[in-house]
């Protein structure tokens, strides 16, 4: 079976292809488009097709649009209810003549095959669908909203999903943090991380509050009462203070709390030593690493592509339910460029390039001498997050490369940057979140005496979103090589983009972010462009 799957009704708008139940390609539309998050989310522009990825999808596999079996749209119009948001009623007229969109945008394609998925279960899809133990597992989904609810908790059996709880709008975990995000000034349904970040400068001066606000029901519910944000910190007038620090901690730590909670229930009503988690709440790894330590499961894994455009395979793995489905392969299901087509850019470009003997060793020797890299290696990432990719790497070994890196992305000084780490090594850097990790989609504690010698990927609060590096021979020759010139196997990782652009993508996008940032090597496929 060949199926398609979309999203495109809130925000992310991506395309994800499954093809006899292996996942082949998987894409946002942004990488395409250049405009970050694809589109801005707001709800009368659902109409904004993944149209880019979607073809890129299919070209990859040498489909044409006739010959899919299905089109999975990961939002189900019919499960909508008029007045639960502004413009609603205009959102869910475009999400139910989506077919005749697509049939538009991919010719060819029949109309008919499209079939509705109700938002949340290709969440859960996603994750519970894809996930590496396979087999049954628990399943938790938070998210700012799907058609009428923001929250499922079930289980998959045989492939199928049970749901064991939901919640209704008006009551969102994710709004909440979306309301909170906007209130401190950044873009609500985007900069959601940086408020995650800010949490770690500060007391959870109100978590008594939030306990009285925010409680769950004790039938894997939970219910919020609205928050006047002003009475706590009034919004910032062009410059963040501690009292903003201190809400964002409060709402923070009261979101781990509440997610402990229906995690702990959820393992109550299934029994299952395993879960799956998605949802844009998922992507708050500061809450993940608390599930995974303290919680009752004994595995916990977090979709890499948590957020909306996740839900395109989550979609697609849904409608293919009724054969053996495969786990997701790994967050690289991006487009990739052979060798000569990168040195064809390269010269089109009319940039002087060297192809070394040994890139890794290059590499590691320009890391060394504390110099920034531009990465630029094999099929890009699905997802958020930079994980060997589409990276800038850096040394870790000097505190200023923290405001350096900021500065080169043009980021708020509070926001941190993340170790990548050989997995082998991980457990000697690293403690209390899980291993391998290789979505940095947890973070771990830098274990005391590591603290000093790498501390431009340590947190105030003495963590590290770590990923662990395994099965990628190229990138784990770097981190060897760089080890044995400075005795730390660890480089910094970040993504290959400046603030407010979406991830680079094509070996164009690399070099115009390396022309106009102050990087000092770029490593794209076999060759080397120095500044």
């Amino acid at each position: 079976m060949r199926v398609l799957g979309i999203n495109a009704i809130f925000h992310d708008p991506a395309a994800a292809l499954v093809i006899d139940g292996h996942t082949v390609a998987a894409a946002e539309e942004e990488r395409f488009s250049r405009r970050k998050h694809g589109k801005r989310p707001v709800p009368f522009s659902a109409w904004e097709l993944p149209e880019m990825a979607a073809r890129w999808c299919l070209e990859e596999a040498g489909l044409t649009p006739a010959d899919l079996d299905a089109v999975a749209y990961s939002y189900d119009p019919a499960l909508a209810e008029d007045g639960t948001a502004p413009w609603e009623e205009l959102r869910t007229t475009y999400a139910r003549r989506a077919p005749q969109f697509l049939a538009t945008a991919l010719p060819g394609l029949d109309p008919d095959i499209v079939r509705f998925v109700p938002h949340h279960a290709a969440h859960a899809a996603s994750t519970g669908l894809a996930a590496p133990f396979g087999g049954n597992c628990a399943v938790l989904v938070a998210d700012g909203r799907g058609e009428c609810g923001s929250y499922l908790a079930g289980r998959y059996d045989d492939q199928q999903l049970v749901r064991l709880a939901e919640q209704r709008l008006p009551h969102s975990l994710g709004l909440l943090y979306e309301d909170l995000t906007e209130h401190l000034g950044f873009l609500r349904s985007s900069d959601e991380y940086k408020v995650m970040a800010l949490a770690s400068h500060a007391e959870p001066v109100h978590l008594d509050l939030m306990r009285e606000h925010i409680t769950t029901t004790g039938d894997g519910g939970f219910q919020i009462v609205p928050i006047e944000w002003n009475t706590l910190a009034k919004a910032p007038d062009g410059e963040l203070l501690r009292e903003h620090a201190e809400l964002a901690a409060s709402v923070q730590r009261r979101l781990e709390e509440v997610l402990l909670e229906l995690t702990t229930w959820l393992h109550e009503q299934t029994g299952e030593r395993r879960l799956a988690m998605a949802g844009g709440v998922a992507l708050n790894c500061v809450a993940n690493t608390r599930i995974f330590a303290e919680g009752p499961f004994d595995e916990v894994w977090v979709q890499p592509a948590a957020g909306d455009s996740g839900t395109a395979l989550g979609a697609a793995l849904h409608v293919a339910s009724g054969e053996p489905l495969a786990p997701m392969p790994g967050a690289d299901l991006g487009r990739s460029w052979s060798d000569d087509e990168v040195e064809q850019v390269l010269k089109t470009a009319k940039v002087v390039y060297e192809k070394p003997t040994d890139l890794a060793a290059v590499v590691a020797r320009a890391l060394a001498d504390d110099e920034i890299i531009a990465w630029f290696q094999g099929r890009s990432e699905y997802g958020p997050r930079a994980l060997g990719r589409r990276s800038l790497l850096a040394n870790p070994c000097h505190a200023a490369n923290l405001e350096r890196m900021n500065d080169v992305k043009g980021r708020e000084q509070f926001r941190p940057i993340a170790p990548m780490v050989l997995q082998s090594r991980a457990h000697e850097l690293f403690e209390r979140g899980p291993v391998p990790s290789p979505y940095m989609l947890f973070v771990h504690d830098v274990r005391p005496e590591w603290r000093d010698r790498i501390p431009a990927v340590v947190h105030v609060d003495g963590t590290a979103r770590a990923q662990t590096v395994a099965d990628d021979p190229l990138l784990e020759r770097v981190l060897e090589e760089f080890d044995r010139r400075t005795g730390v196997p660890v480089v910094v990782n970040t993504s290959l983009n400046t603030a407010g652009r979406p991830m680079v993508d094509s070996p164009r996008d690399a070099l115009e972010c390396f022309g106009s940032s102050p990087i000092d090597l770029l490593a794209i496929g076999p060759f080397v462009v120095r500044r």
